[in-house]
C-alpha cells in the first residue's frame, strides 16, 4: 500500500510538472517571444499521448481567451455607441467652419502675394551677399597656399632643394589642412611626393657625382695632406735642432765628410718659406665641394630617411675605398707608383675625417676606425708582397720614407699606425738584405779591380790621404823615408770606406721609425755584422777560390784580412759615434769583424797549401823515370830541381806574410812553416806513390839510384831552412819514410830490417813491409828479364835465393800484419 501510495503521489507530481510546462510554452506564445523551438521541444518528450494532452491544453486555452474578448466587448458597446451619436452631431458644425476657413485663406494670400515677392528678393540679395562673403574668406585662404605653391616651384627651378622641402612642410603642416577641401588642394597633395621623389633622386644624383669626383681628386687631396704632414714634421725637427744645436755635429764622418740629413737640407728652406706660405695650407674643403654630400644629408634627413642615405653613403665609400687599396701591378717598379698608391689612400681618409667631423651621424668613429682596420690590413699586405720584389736599396729607402710620411699623416687625423712602423721592421730586414746584395758587388769589383800588392805612396800627401781613408798605424814604417809602401793592398781601404758607407745607408732607414738609440745601435751593429759574416766573409772566401788567384795574392789577401781585421775596433767606435750609445753598455752588440777575418785568413791559408801541391803535383807530373835504366844519370832529375827552385821561389814571397806578431819581414811565421811542411810531405807522398804506382811493373837498381838522387836533393832542400823556424831536421822527417826505404834497398840490408822488425830502436822503422815488398817484387821481375846481378854471376844462385826468401819472409810479415789487423 505504502508503494502504491508513492506511486500515485509521483503520477500526481509529473502531472502538475506537466501543467506548469505547457503554461509557460503558451506564456511565450502569448508574448510573441521567438524563436519557440525550444519551449515545443519540451512539449514532445518521452511521455506517451505528449502531443494529444497539450493540443488539449491549447485547445482549452483558446476557449478561455474566447471568453474574455467576449466579456469586453459587452462591457464597451454602449460607450460605442454614444460616440458615434455626437460625431454625427458635429459633422454639419465642421462644414460651416471648413468654408470660413477656405474664404480667409483665399483673402489672406492675395494680400501676401506683393510681400511674399520682396522677401523673396530680400532672401536672394542676401544668399548673394553671404557667397560673397565666403568666397573671399575661401580665397584669403587660398592665396596663401597659392602663393607657398608658386616659392615651391621657384625653389625646385632655382634647385634650393632643402629650402623647397620646407616649403613643403610647411604646406602640409599648416596650409593645405585649412583648404584640403578643394580640388586643386587635392592636386597639390598629390604632387608633393612627387616633388620629394624628384628632389631625392636629384640630390641623390649630385652625391653620385660628387662621390665619383672625390674619387678623382683625392689623389691631390692626399698628396696636399702628406705634403703638409711632411712640411710640419720638418719644422719641427728643425726647432728641435735649433734647440739642440749640439746635435748630430759628432754623429759620424765618412771620407772625411759629416753627412748632412735630409730633413737638415729640407729644414733650412722650410725656415724660410714657412712665412710666405702659411697662408696657402689648403685643406680638403678647399680642394673639394662638400656641399652636395650636406644637402642630400639634410634633404634625406627632412625626410625621414637618413638612415638610407648613411647606409647608401657607406657602401659606396666601402667600394671605393676597395679600389683604392687594389694597387697597380707595375706599383714596385718606382717610388711614383707607390707616391699615387699612398696619395689615395691618404686623400680617402682624409675625406672620411672631414664627413666625419662636419656632419652629425653619418660617418661614426666607429665606422672609420673598422674602415680603416680593414684598409690597414690590406695596405700592409699590399705593402708586404710588392716591397719583396723590390731589389734597388734606394727604391726601397724612398719606400720606408713615404710610409713614414703616409703613417704620420694619418696618424695626425687621429688613425693608430703603429702596425705600419711594425711592417716597417720587417721591411728594414729586406732593406738589408738588397744593401748587402749591393754591397756585395761593390765588394767583388773591389777585389776584381785590387792587384793585391802592397800600397805604394811617394810623399807625405798620398800618406795622409791613404791614412785619412784607413785607420793604419805603423811607428817603424812611419820611421822609414818616401817612397814607401804600406803592407796592405788597395782593396783594404776601399773595403773599409764602403764598411762605413753600408753603416750609413743602413742608418738611414732607422731614421724617423720612432725608435730609441738604443734600439737603432743594436740595428746597426747586426746589419753590420751580417755585412761582414755573410756578405764579406762570402766574398772573400769565393775569391780565395777563384783559379786566378796565386800564392803571391793570397799571402796578399792574408795580410789584408790582418789589417781589416785591425781595424774592426774603429768601425765599433765609428757605430758608437753615430748612435751615442757607448760599447760599455749592457746590451750593445759586439762586431763579428774578427771572426769573418780570421776564417778568411784560414781558407786563405788553406788555400795556399792546396794550391802549393797542385802545383807539385804538375812538376810531378812532368817526370819521366826510365825505370829499367842500368845506370844513374848521375845528378838530380830536371823536374825535380825546377820544383825546388819553385819551392824556394814561392817561399821568398812569404817574407811579407805577417805572423802572430805582425812582423811583415819575419820568414818564420806559423803559416809559412806550415805551407813548407804540407809542401814537403806532399812531396815525399808523390814520390812514394810514384814507386809504388800499380801500373810500373819492374824497377831496375839503376833507376832506384836515380831515384835516390832526386830524394837527396828533397833532402838538401828541407835542411837548407826555406822557412825559418824548424828546429833541428824536423822538416828533413818528411822524408824520412823514402830516406829509409832507398837505403833499406841501396845497401841491400835485408838481415838486419828482418831481425830488427818490430823494435823501437830499428834503423828502418818506417819501411813498411808491404811497401818493402810492392818494390823488391818490381825489381825482381826486372831481374829476370835483365839479370842485373850479372856482375855477381858467381853468386847469382846465391842472390836468387836471397830474394825468394826475403820476399817470403815479407809475404809472412804482411799477412801477419792483416791477420793481427
Amino acid at each position: 500500500m505504502a508503494r502504491k501510495s508513492k506511486l500515485n503521489l509521483l503520477e500526481l507530481y509529473s502531472e502538475e510538472n506537466k501543467d506548469q510546462i505547457y503554461e509557460n510554452v503558451f506564456s511565450e506564445i502569448e508574448s510573441f517571444e521567438l524563436p519557440l523551438g525550444t519551449s515545443l521541444r519540451s512539449v514532445y518528450d518521452d511521455q506517451p499521448n505528449a502531443h494529444q494532452r497539450f493540443m488539449e491544453k491549447l485547445d482549452a486555452c483558446i476557449r478561455n481567451h474566447d471568453r474574455e474578448i467576449e466579456k469586453m466587448c459587452n462591457f464597451h458597446h454602449q460607450g460605442f455607441v454614444d460616440a458615434i451619436t455626437e460625431l454625427l452631431k458635429v459633422r454639419a458644425d465642421a462644414g460651416k467652419l471648413k468654408v470660413q476657413v477656405t474664404d480667409t485663406n483665399r483673402r489672406l494670400q492675395d494680400a501676401g502675394k506683393e510681400v511674399i515677392a520682396q522677401t523673396e528678393e530680400i532672401i536672394r540679395c542676401r544668399i548673394q551677399q553671404r557667397n560673397i562673403t565666403t568666397v573671399v574668406e575661401k580665397l584669403q585662404l587660398c592665396l596663401p597656399v597659392l602663393e607657398m605653391y608658386s616659392k615651391l616651384k621657384e625653389q625646385m627651378n632655382v634647385k634650393r632643394y632643402y629650402s623647397a622641402l620646407k616649403t613643403m612642410e610647411q604646406l602640409e603642416n599648416t596650409y593645405l589642412p585649412r583648404v584640403s577641401q578643394y580640388r586643386f588642394c587635392q592636386i597639390m597633395i598629390e604632387n608633393l611626393p612627387k616633388l620629394r621623389e624628384e628632389i631625392k633622386e636629384i640630390s641623390m644624383s649630385d652625391l653620385k657625382d660628387f662621390l665619383e669626383s672625390i674619387r678623382k681628386h683625392s689623389d691631390k687631396i692626399g698628396e696636399t695632406a702628406m705634403k703638409q704632414a711632411q712640411q710640419q714634421k720638418t719644422f719641427n725637427t728643425a726647432l728641435q735642432k735649433q734647440n739642440n744645436v749640439n746635435y748630430g755635429r759628432n754623429m759620424y764622418v765618412i771620407n772625411g765628410r759629416v753627412p748632412e740629413p735630409k730633413y737638415e737640407i729640407t729644414s733650412k728652406r722650410t725656415l724660410e718659406e714657412e712665412d710666405e706660405h702659411e697662408e696657402e695650407v689648403l685643406t680638403a674643403h678647399d680642394l673639394v665641394d662638400f656641399s652636395p654630400v650636406y644637402r642630400c644629408l639634410h634633404i634625406y634627413s627632412v625626410l625621414g630617411d637618413g638612415e638610407t642615405f648613411e647606409n647608401y653613403y657607406r657602401k659606396q665609400r666601402r667600394k671605393q675605398a676597395r679600389l683604392v687599396l687594389q694597387p697597380q701591378s707595375s706599383m714596385h717598379e718606382t717610388v711614383e707608383g707607390y707616391r699615387r698608391y699612398f696619395n689615395q689612400i691618404v686623400g680617402f681618409f682624409v675625406v672620411e675625417d672631414h664627413i666625419l667631423h662636419v656632419t652629425q651621424g653619418l660617418v661614426t668613429r666607429a665606422y672609420t676606425d673598422e674602415l680603416w682596420n680593414m684598409a690597414l690590413s690590406k695596405i700592409i699586405a699590399v705593402l708586404r708582397t710588392h716591397s719583396s720584389y723590390c731589389t734597388d736599396p734606394d727604391l726601397v729607402l724612398e719606400l720606408k720614407n713615404l710610409i713614414v710620411v703616409f703613417a704620420d699623416t694619418l696618424q695626425g687625423y687621429g688613425f693608430p699606425v703603429n702596425r705600419l712602423f711594425d711592417l716597417l721592421f720587417e721591411i728594414r730586414d729586406q732593406y738589408n738584405e738588397t744593401l748587402l746584395k749591393k754591397w756585395a758587388g761593390l765588394f767583388r769589383d773591389i777585389f776584381e779591380a785590387d792587384n793585391y800588392s802592397p800600397i805604394p805612396v811617394a810623399n807625405e800627401e798620398e800618406y795622409k790621404i791613404v791614412i785619412s781613408k784607413f785607420p793604419f798605424q805603423d811607428p817603424e814604417l812611419d820611421k822609414q823615408s818616401f817612397p814607401k809602401k804600406l803592407p796592405m793592398s788597395q782593396s783594404v781601404p776601399q773595403i773599409y770606406i764602403q764598411v762605413k758607407e753600408f753603416i750609413y745607408a743602413s742608418l738611414k732607414f732607422s731614421e724617423s721609425l720612432h725608435r730609441s738609440s738604443t734600439e737603432i745601435d743594436d740595428m746597426l751593429r747586426k746589419s753590420t755584422n751580417l755585412l761582414l759574416t755573410r756578405t764579406l766573409s762570402s766574398c772573400l772566401q769565393n775569391l780565395i777560390k777563384k783559379p786566378h788567384i796565386g800564392l803571391t795574392e793570397l799571402v796578399q789577401i792574408i795580410i789584408n784580412t790582418t789589417h781589416l781585421e785591425q781595424a774592426c775596433k774603429y768601425l765599433e767606435d765609428f757605430i758608437t759615434n753615430v748612435t751615442n750609445i757607448s760599447q760599455e753598455t749592457v746590451h750593445t752588440a759586439r762586431l763579428y769583424g774578427l771572426s769573418t777575418f780570421k776564417d778568411a785568413r784560414h781558407a786563405a791559408e788553406g788555400e795556399i797549401y792546396t794550391k802549393l801541391n797542385q802545383k807539385i803535383d804538375e812538376f810531378i807530373q812532368l817526370a819521366d823515370y826510365d825505370w829499367t835504366m842500368s845506370e844513374p844519370a848521375g845528378r838530380a832529375s830536371g823536374y825535380l830541381m825546377d820544383l825546388i827552385n819553385f819551392l824556394r821561389s814561392t817561399f821568398q814571397v812569404f817574407t811579407h806574410l805577417p805572423n802572430n806578431n805582425n812582423d811583415h819581414a819575419a820568414m818564420s811565421g806559423k803559416v809559412a812553416q806550415t805551407a813548407c811542411m804540407s809542401a814537403c810531405q806532399h812531396l815525399s807522398t808523390s814520390l812514394m806513390q810514384m814507386l809504388l804506382d800499380s801500373e810500373l811493373k819492374q824497377i831496375s837498381m839503376g833507376a832506384v839510384q836515380q831515384f835516390n838522387l832526386d830524394v837527396i836533393q828533397c833532402e838538401l832542400f828541407a835542411s837548407s831552412e826555406p822557412v825559418p823556424g824548424f828546429h833541428g831536421d824536423t822538416l828533413q822527417l818528411a822524408f824520412i819514410d823514402l830516406r829509409q826505404l832507398l837505403d833499406l834497398f841501396m845497401v841491400w840490408d835485408w838481415s838486419t830490417y828482418l831481425a830488427d822488425y818490430g823494435q823501437p830502436t830499428s834503423k828502418y822503422l818506417r819501411v813498411n813491409p808491404s811497401t818493402a815488398l810492392t818494390l823488391l817484387e818490381k825489381m825482381k821481375e826486372t831481374s829476370k828479364k835483365n839479370n842485373i846481378f850479372a856482375q855477381f854471376r858467381k853468386n847469382d844462385r846465391d842472390k836468387q835465393k836471397l830474394i825468394e826468401t826475403v820476399v817470403k819472409q815479407l809475404r809472412s810479415l804482411v799477412n801477419g800484419m792483416s791477420q793481427h789487423t
